[in-house]
Protein backbone atom coordinates (compact mmCIF):
# COMPACT_ATOMS: atom_id res chain seq x y z
CA UNK A 1 0.00 0.00 0.00
CA UNK A 2 1.72 3.20 -1.11
CA UNK A 3 2.15 6.06 1.25
CA UNK A 4 3.06 9.98 0.76
CA UNK A 5 3.45 11.81 4.50
CA UNK A 6 4.53 15.85 3.81
CA UNK A 7 5.80 17.63 6.21
CA UNK A 8 7.48 21.10 6.73
CA UNK A 9 4.56 23.44 6.17
CA UNK A 10 4.33 26.50 8.48
CA UNK A 11 3.61 30.13 8.58
CA UNK A 12 6.52 32.51 7.58
CA UNK A 13 6.72 36.28 6.59
CA UNK A 14 6.14 37.28 2.91
CA UNK A 15 9.77 37.02 1.28
CA UNK A 16 10.71 34.22 3.21
CA UNK A 17 12.05 30.27 1.91
CA UNK A 18 10.61 27.06 3.06
CA UNK A 19 11.34 23.41 2.03
CA UNK A 20 8.41 20.60 2.33
CA UNK A 21 9.48 17.42 2.21
CA UNK A 22 7.66 13.93 0.49
CA UNK A 23 8.30 10.86 2.39
CA UNK A 24 6.97 7.48 0.26
CA UNK A 25 6.50 4.71 0.57
CA UNK A 26 5.08 1.32 -0.55
CA UNK A 27 5.90 1.22 -4.12
CA UNK A 28 9.26 1.65 -6.53
CA UNK A 29 9.82 5.43 -6.03
CA UNK A 30 12.18 5.98 -8.77
CA UNK A 31 9.54 4.45 -11.60
CA UNK A 32 7.13 7.33 -10.39
CA UNK A 33 6.88 11.03 -11.50
CA UNK A 34 6.06 12.93 -8.79
CA UNK A 35 4.24 16.60 -8.38
CA UNK A 36 3.33 18.77 -6.01
CA UNK A 37 -0.30 20.62 -5.74
CA UNK A 38 -1.71 23.43 -3.60
CA UNK A 39 -5.36 24.00 -2.39
CA UNK A 40 -6.87 26.95 -0.93
CA UNK A 41 -10.36 26.72 0.58
CA UNK A 42 -13.44 26.60 -1.48
CA UNK A 43 -11.01 26.06 -5.07
CA UNK A 44 -9.73 22.88 -6.74
CA UNK A 45 -6.67 21.79 -6.42
CA UNK A 46 -4.14 23.39 -8.89
CA UNK A 47 -0.51 22.33 -10.28
CA UNK A 48 2.88 23.73 -8.45
CA UNK A 49 5.47 21.09 -10.16
CA UNK A 50 6.07 18.03 -11.38
CA UNK A 51 9.41 15.44 -11.70
CA UNK A 52 9.72 12.49 -13.46
CA UNK A 53 11.09 9.12 -12.22
CA UNK A 54 14.96 9.82 -12.63
CA UNK A 55 14.71 13.51 -11.77
CA UNK A 56 15.61 14.51 -15.12
CA UNK A 57 12.91 16.39 -16.43
CA UNK A 58 10.41 19.07 -14.09
CA UNK A 59 7.85 21.38 -14.53
CA UNK A 60 6.31 24.54 -13.12
CA UNK A 61 3.26 26.01 -12.91
CA UNK A 62 4.09 30.05 -13.94
CA UNK A 63 3.14 31.23 -10.67
CA UNK A 64 5.72 29.19 -9.45
CA UNK A 65 8.74 29.21 -11.71
CA UNK A 66 12.30 31.05 -10.86
CA UNK A 67 10.48 30.91 -7.02
CA UNK A 68 10.17 26.78 -6.24
CA UNK A 69 12.00 23.78 -7.44
CA UNK A 70 11.27 20.28 -6.95
CA UNK A 71 13.82 17.63 -6.53
CA UNK A 72 13.94 14.31 -5.64
CA UNK A 73 16.25 11.67 -3.74
CA UNK A 74 15.40 8.23 -5.13
CA UNK A 75 17.76 6.37 -2.40
CA UNK A 76 16.00 8.04 0.71
CA UNK A 77 12.31 7.94 -1.14
CA UNK A 78 11.89 11.80 -1.06
CA UNK A 79 10.59 14.56 -2.92
CA UNK A 80 10.85 18.04 -2.21
CA UNK A 81 9.97 21.30 -2.66
CA UNK A 82 11.88 24.46 -2.11
CA UNK A 83 10.08 27.56 -2.02
CA UNK A 84 11.85 30.93 -1.92
CA UNK A 85 10.57 34.36 -2.00
CA UNK A 86 6.91 32.94 -0.70
CA UNK A 87 3.80 35.37 -1.18
CA UNK A 88 1.08 35.47 0.57
CA UNK A 89 -1.34 34.10 -2.82
CA UNK A 90 1.06 30.94 -1.32
CA UNK A 91 -0.69 30.62 1.13
CA UNK A 92 -2.35 26.83 0.68
CA UNK A 93 -2.53 23.49 1.78
CA UNK A 94 0.77 21.95 -0.49
CA UNK A 95 -0.16 17.82 -1.51
CA UNK A 96 2.61 15.60 -2.99
CA UNK A 97 1.13 13.44 -5.44
CA UNK A 98 2.93 9.86 -7.45
CA UNK A 99 1.78 7.89 -10.26
CA UNK A 100 3.70 5.44 -12.24
CA UNK A 101 5.68 6.89 -14.77
CA UNK A 102 4.25 6.10 -18.15
CA UNK A 103 7.81 6.49 -20.31
CA UNK A 104 11.62 7.47 -19.14
CA UNK A 105 11.32 11.16 -18.13
CA UNK A 106 7.57 12.18 -18.29
CA UNK A 107 6.10 14.20 -16.16
CA UNK A 108 2.45 15.92 -15.85
CA UNK A 109 0.51 18.45 -14.59
CA UNK A 110 -2.54 16.76 -14.92
CA UNK A 111 -4.60 15.82 -11.65
CA UNK A 112 -6.75 13.20 -12.65
CA UNK A 113 -3.38 11.66 -13.90
CA UNK A 114 -2.26 10.79 -9.83
CA UNK A 115 -2.97 8.22 -8.27
CA UNK A 116 -1.41 8.25 -4.78
CA UNK A 117 -1.85 11.53 -2.69
CA UNK A 118 -0.45 12.74 0.92
CA UNK A 119 -2.66 14.38 3.33
CA UNK A 120 -1.20 17.61 2.84
CA UNK A 121 0.52 20.38 5.01
CA UNK A 122 0.05 23.47 5.40
CA UNK A 123 1.25 26.78 4.49
CA UNK A 124 0.82 30.14 5.59
CA UNK A 125 2.55 33.27 4.18
CA UNK A 126 1.86 36.48 6.64
CA UNK A 127 2.28 39.70 4.61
Amino acid sequence: QAQLVESGGGTVQTGASLRLSCAVSGLAFSRYTMAWFRQTPGKGRDFVGTISGGGRNSEYADSVKGRFTISRDNDKNLVYLEMSDLKPDDTAVYYCASVRSRYSGWTSRVQGNYVYWGQGTQVTVSS
